[in-house]
């Protein structure tokens, strides 16, 4: 099969490119993404000789570009990861979040259908269900859950979720949907929750913490997430949306402090800073329907897994050092020349 991996040099899509080069080498994967300040090639590096993988750079906004590869390319499926992700860029910058998260989808979607894709699945997030109270601990996402957006970034995520229901219903497309809870693990851009405080805890420089730090994710190793697409793509009921969650409920304070202690730090390095708009309080998947239909279980829990993330972070200092510095930017002038 070829597979398109759209967002391939993102965190998750990385990871996801990795997983499925290294377990299917009779598979082609080719990987797509526009390099923006999020993409890192030099996340790619350990695939890149391998012959069943093909990096391509463009955007899945470009309409023309899209549909010009999909003639060229005849993928037999799509997963897409691009996304513009952060929250707080949503906040001062909504218009990206709909070009690639809303139009970008529609795009590949259209493609998709005109070319034959045998499966488009959509990678989404938890935060299309909103939040959920600190005090009801009993209460988790289900995929029947309504949409109930805080930010413009998970409002861009429901819209995409969304159009690709529509499709489904509307044309036929071969569509499915995963919605994950937050993932952590190795190639996770540094203004991110976890990999900031690790590289901010090693250099002795303060630890931002929104508010009180109670607020509560349901923490996913992006290994088990990449397993968890792999068994959808392949064996998920066309049409239907999919939870992704680890079963591990930390507050914000906690993940915090558990990186401290990990990396014998004190506690003096954490500042609580002003929260954030609408920053939600608590999200908590319930992915009995994947364990149930696909018999998908997590390999990692919270406390083995970020303990290898860590370890991970302190044997790859180079890899994030570039990110901090800018010089994985110019990682692919140095690869693949000015395209």
């Amino acid at each position: 099969m070829k597979i398109l991996v759209t967002g391939g040099a993102g965190f998750i899509g990385g990871n996801f490119v990795h997983y499925m080069v290294n377990k299917y080498p009779e598979d082609k994967i080719v990987n797509l993404d526009l390099l923006t300040y999020a993409g890192n090639l030099e996340t790619c590096k350990p695939v890149e000789g391998k012959s069943n993988y093909k990096f391509i750079k463009g955007d899945i906004a470009d309409r023309e570009f899209i549909f010009k590869l999909f003639e060229e390319e005849k993928f037999d499926i799509v997963v897409n990861f691009a996304a513009e992700s952060h929250v707080d860029r949503s906040i001062t910058n909504p218009d990206i979040f709909v070009k690639t998260n809303v139009l970008g989808t529609t795009t590949l979607m259209d493609a998709a259908k005109k070319f034959g894709v045998k499966r488009y699945h959509q990678v989404s997030t938890d935060e299309v269900y909103g939040d959920l109270p600190l005090d009801r601990p009993d209460l988790f996402f289900t995929e029947d859950t309504p949409l109930h957006t805080s930010s413009p970034y998970s409002s861009s995520k429901a819209s995409a979720d969304l159009f690709v229901l529509a499709y489904y219903r509307t044309f036929g497309l071969p569509i499915t949907i995963s919605r994950c809870s937050n993932n952590y693990g190795p190639y996770h851009f540094p203004e991110k929750l976890i990999p900031l405080m690790i590289s901010r805890a090693l250099a002795d420089e303060s630890l931002p913490v929104y508010g009180n730090g109670e607020n509560v994710r349901d923490w996913l190793h992006v290994e088990d997430h990449c397993a968890a697409i792999d068994l959808i793509i392949r064996n998920g009921r066309v049409g239907e949306v999919y939870n992704v969650g680890g079963h591990n409920e930390r507050t914000n304070l906690e993940v915090v402090q558990t990186i401290l202690r990990a990396l014998n730090k004190p506690e003096s390095l954490i500042e609580y800073v002003t929260d954030r708009p609408g920053h939600d309080r608590r999200y908590a998947i319930d992915p009995t329907k994947l364990e149930t239909e696909l018999g998908w279980k997590p390999k990692y829990n919270f406390d083995t897994g970020i303990q290898q993330t860590i370890e991970w972070y302190l044997n790859n200092k180079e890899w994030w050092q570039n990110i901090l510095s800018g010089e994985y930017q110019q990682y692919f002038e140095k690869q693949y020349g000015k395209k």
